[in-house]
């Protein structure tokens, strides 16, 4: 690696030297001396650190900085990219020119693209953030004085610049300039425009599965849709893929358009209504059982009618009893839910064999179903764990959370209801309504009386909300259980007592160890949050842990006790 400010020469292949007439090039730390200007060149990340290399190549002359960047999206990025741009302009001066990587990396990442050129603080031009076109051209015409007069304003930067390393210059024979650009007309600021988290889940993770979909040649997508936020939500996310999908068609793209007829098997097809395109590459299915409710199996029901799914209704009881018909003949006993006098250990372990039934039954149908149509091809399994059930590990391991890909794996439950009031509204989809004002459920356990018993954060025994809280401070604040005690002692000091707080983060993090195991095997998730417990690339940590935390419970307790001493203390000396 040549060291910072240096450059080494390089021989270059004898093919290059017959083209260029040139045997050597400079590789290294250099900039580009232009007969009118100075470029000098970021790389990704270096935008990012403390100390950029923007701020002493400006402060050495250098008036024009490029960014090749491979920068993927997280929900609220855009906002912290935009911002150093900008910050970045502003205190050294100069143009910056942004060129993101755009789509998806074959994995878990999707690179949204925001390109943007900006001069002295402000923007001058900003690309698409999601778009399924591979390439996107910006321009803008900038004046060069405009750098030098703005730079000129701030005298202290002339002492800063005497202190600065020069960097070596390579000199290339041309300008970017002309006479002639005289007349050329100077580009005026814009104000960015931001889309709303709700609206990055609609463009982000429905471009990435577009790119899932292209890449494995495969004929489209199979979801379980179970009448809930999370499986609805993953279903319009394919509906918005096909919003997408017939925009990009409409605006010319013979790309997608190519992509399109193969993923059909029509070469004359030309998609133009969303709910058509939906039908052909998205077939959905509810899989009842006798604990599921007919409001659910209505939900999902007017939904696939609405975005335009093939579906399939079945019931899975026959499967869950054969299963269960091999146990008792094997040990001559049969197990029983709890509502109806069996044990804890009965009752999950009947749970999770409708569970495990279902993914069986998903992949069945993902690979034979076209063909009981007539047709080619098999489908994607999409599966619909949220992030932060993944990161309780409330699901069922092995069961219809293994899929093949999940869009909404690293997306917030609290998020993704955002996302489905959106869909609501902007495609016109009344069915969302019910499915966001109904209890969330696993509809694993026996029915009251018709009625779903069984909703997930009674079954977690945390909220979704109070689970975004852990996940932040558990991953990006790096806390374990006794920082995350004190932490929120303070936060939620207006609606907990200390006691309170040390059972809500014992509850947690017992749960999170206990169900850590299953995040090895976790589907790859389009990832969006930055606390998402995904071990196979975001989160190295252990998959085993000591459930009991004895040091740090026991910290959290010594803690509590002296805080409600303290608190008897002080009410004594009221009375």
């Amino acid at each position: 690696m040549t060291p910072p400010g240096q450059t080494e020469e390089y021989f270059l292949p004898r093919t290059i030297q017959d083209l260029t007439k040139q045997e050597t090039v400079p590789f290294g730390d250099a900039v580009l001396s232009t007969r009118d200007t100075c470029i000098g060149s970021e790389v990704c990340e270096e935008l990012w650190t403390p100390h950029s290399p923007h701020v002493d190549m400006g402060l050495d002359g250098v008036e024009i900085f490029t960014n090749a960047s491979g920068s993927h999206h997280v929900l609220r990025k855009a906002h912290a990219r935009v911002d150093l741009v900008t910050t970045a302009t502003t205190k050294n001066g100069g143009i910056y020119l942004l060129a993101n990587q755009k789509g998806c990396d074959g994995d878990r990442l999707y690179y949204d693209g925001c390109a943007l050129i900006a001069m002295n603080g402000s923007i001058f031009a900003q690309g698409s953030q999601f778009s399924l076109d591979d390439v996107e051209v910006l321009t803008a015409t900038l004046d060069l004085e405009d750098v030098r007069s703005y730079r000129a304003e701030t005298s202290s930067r002339n002492l800063a610049a005497s202190r600065v390393s020069p960097y070596p210059r390579v000199k290339v024979d041309f300008a970017l300039s002309c006479h002639e650009d005289l007349l050329e007309p100077l580009s005026e600021p814009v104000e960015w425009k931001y889309h709303s988290p709700a609206e990055e889940i609609s463009l982000g993770p429905a471009c990435w599965l577009w790119d899932f979909l292209r890449r494995s040649q495969q004929a489209g997508f199979f979801l379980p849709l179970s009448g809930g936020v999370d499986s609805g939500a993953t279903a319009c996310l394919v509906y918005s893929m096909c919003h997408q999908v017939c925009e990009a068609v409409k605006h010319g793209s013979q790309e997608v358009l190519a992509d399109v007829r193969t993923i059909v098997n029509q070469t004359s097809y030309t998609p133009q209504d969303p709910r058509e395109l939906c039908g052909r590459i998205l077939t959905t299915c509810y899989m009842a059982s006798e604990n599921s409710s007919q409001e659910t199996c209505n939900r999902a029901r007017d939904l696939a009618q609405q975005i335009g799914s093939h579906h399939i209704g079945l019931n899975i009881d026959p499967a869950v009893k054969a299963v269960l018909g091999i146990f008792s003949l094997v040990t001559g006993k049969s197990p029983a839910f709890a509502a109806y006098g069996g044990s804890s250990w009965e009752s999950l372990a009947l749970q999770n064999v409708q569970a495990r039934v279902r993914m069986v039954i998903a992949y069945l149908f993902a690979q034979l179903s076209l063909w009981s149509r007539g047709a080619p091809g098999r489908l994607l399994v999409l599966g619909s764990t949220n992030v932060d059930e993944s990161l309780l590990g409330y699901l069922t391991k092995y069961d219809c959370s293994s899929a093949d890909i999940n869009p909404i794996g690293g997306i917030s439950k609290t998020d993704l209801r955002a996302f489905v009031q959106l869909c609501m509204e902007r495609f016109q989809l009344p069915a969302l309504q019910s499915i966001l004002v109904a209890p969330a459920t696993a509809e694993l356990e026996p029915l009251a009386h018709r009625q779903v018993s069984q909703t997930d954060e009674e079954d977690m025994g945390v909220t979704y909300a109070e689970l975004s809280v852990y996940g932040r401070l558990r991953k990006i604040a790096k806390m374990g259980p006794y920082s995350m005690f004190c932490r929120l002692l303070y936060v939620w000091k207006d609606v907990c007592t200390p006691r309170q707080v040390a059972d809500k983060v014992k509850r947690f993090f017992s749960k999170y160890s206990t169900n850590r195991h299953k995040m090895t095997t976790l589907t790859p998730a389009y990832h969006a949050e930055s606390y998402s417990p995904d071990d196979n690339r975001f989160d190295l940590r252990p998959f085993l842990y000591n459930t009991r935390w004895p040091w740090q419970f026991r910290c959290i307790e010594t803690q509590v006790l002296q805080l409600e001493r303290r608190r008897h203390q002080d009410l004594d000396g009221v009375d």
